[in-house]
């Protein structure tokens, strides 16, 4: 008994230790099989206290009085699949006649406290059909990527969501996006992710960081172009326009609309011209772009024009001609200026870590789902990296992407520089790399005087 008692005790001990330590191994060593046995166990009473069961057909009632056999219960959604993940549960259901899957999405919180899940959601994954994801422990607390993630061209793993599956930056599904948030909210880590994401793969990067370059020109080695300043970044947006109008110059020439031609090889973007003759894409990342919109004088008005006509050139034609653009910023209304909401309009992804004032989450969300508005000004301040991430089509997703330091990105772009293509109307922008000996800038005054 005493030996017993022992190994209980050191049982109970390695899995508390577990759990606080590396969550993940504790939910795959004990936590799946005790979930599976809870969940198939209750499902039936948990689906009926939930009121999500419906009553027996009348053919059903019927038989029974027939052949004087019991009334049946009623009946909960049919398990089509019971598969278990690294994260979770995963269950396909499948609706009986009279059930929505609005009303699985709606008892999510009750499901979560009757099956002692962490997190639950659920999604229609055809009409009839809904998978429900059931979270055994905190995902977003440690972010932790999974190691097979997919590769396809222009999708970036940029984030982990609640519910245990990846978040992806898609660009050709995707083409534009919009990242807001206060400082300290995280969108810096979440740009580097994708930079990280994006240095890898056969794509030119363009920056325009008008905090004089500290964000972004650490990473200068995987950037075809950047600009510092305002005034450089209206130069590199009108050679952007140009090298757009010259690829769609390339694609109308490539189209051979003949007769002969099968229609799915009729070009009309750069992924329809063979391999050979396909221009390189372009994501051009905005970092703080309010320093882009405002201005003081006459002049600066002027050229604040000019920029904001050239990104909604690039929002509205760019898709086509492989140019993505990236926004980022604390704030994105009309107070600055107009041309802003038509620029918003184009830009389908939309990112929101945490806002100081829900008018901040409106701009994101206002006209795409309310509940994502409220879930957005509900993030904590002590949880950086937290956002909730939403498009057009009114879903969106809680989601944190992993910590990676300046360092990291640095050394993952410094890796991949000879990635970085030279596009010849971007030239005059190549950032000029000189090392620390070369260029040497004084950490204060006192150490200038120093030296």
């Amino acid at each position: 008994m005493t030996a017993f008692t022992v190994c209980l005790v050191l049982v109970v001990a390695a899995a508390g230790l577990l759990r606080w330590r590396r969550p993940a191994w504790c939910w795959m060593t004990f936590g799946v099989t005790l979930a599976s046995l809870r969940v198939l166990i209750r499902y039936a009473s948990v689906m009926d206290a939930c009121g999500l069961t419906v009553p027996p057909s009348r053919w059903r009632l019927a038989l029974a009085r027939v052949t004087n056999r019991p009334i049946p219960e009623s009946r909960p959604p049919r398990i089509l699949r019971f598969r278990p993940s690294r994260t979770g549960l995963v269950l396909r259901l499948g609706l009986r006649p009279g059930q929505d899957a609005f009303d699985i999405a709606a008892a999510s919180d009750r499901l979560r406290h009757s099956f002692s899940m962490y997190g639950v959601t659920s999604r229609e994954v055809r009409s009839g059909v809904v998978e429900v994801r059931m979270t055994g422990y905190d995902v977003l607390k440690r972010v932790q990527m999974p190691a097979k993630l997919d590769t396809r061209p222009m999708r970036v793993p940029v984030a982990l969501r609640e519910d245990g599956s990846v978040h992806y930056r898609d660009y050709r599904a995707v083409p534009h996006a919009l990242t807001l948030g206060a400082t300290e909210s995280g969108k810096s880590v979440y740009q580097r992710n994708l930079v990280v994401g994006l240095a890898p793969m056969d794509v030119a990067l363009v920056g325009i960081d008008c905090k004089r370059g500290v964000e972004l020109f650490p990473l200068a080695r995987r950037f075809s172009a950047l600009a510092d300043n305002p005034d450089t970044a209206a130069e590199l947006l009108d050679a952007l326009v140009s090298r757009m109008e010259g690829v769609y110059q390339l694609i109308r020439a490539e189209q051979r609309i003949t007769a002969d031609v099968p229609d799915a090889e009729i070009a009309a973007d750069i992924w329809d011209l063979p391999e050979h003759l396909r221009p390189t894409p372009v994501v051009v990342l905005v970092d703080e772009v309010a320093e882009l919109a405002l201005f003081a004088s006459k002049d600066e008005e002027k050229r604040r024009d000019r920029i904001i006509t050239a990104l909604v050139r690039l929002a509205q034609l760019g898709r086509a001609a492989g140019i993505y653009l990236e926004i980022c910023g604390q704030r994105f209304g009309s107070e600055l200026g107009k041309g802003i909401t038509m620029l918003r309009a184009q830009l389908t992804g939309r990112t929101a870590h945490r806002v100081n004032d829900e008018t901040s989450a409106n701009m994101a969300f206002g006209d795409i789902s309310p509940d994502a508005v409220l879930a957005a000004i509900q993030i904590p301040a002590e949880l950086r990296g937290i956002a909730i991430a939403g498009d057009s089509t009114g879903g969106w997703h809680r989601i944190r992407a992993p910590h990676t330091s300046l360092r990291q990105a640095v050394n993952t772009c410094n890796r991949h520089a000879d990635r970085t293509p030279a596009l010849p109307e971007l030239a005059a922008f190549r950032p000029e790399l000189t090392s620390p000996s070369e260029a040497p800038v004084p950490l204060s005054k006192t150490a200038a005087a120093t030296a």
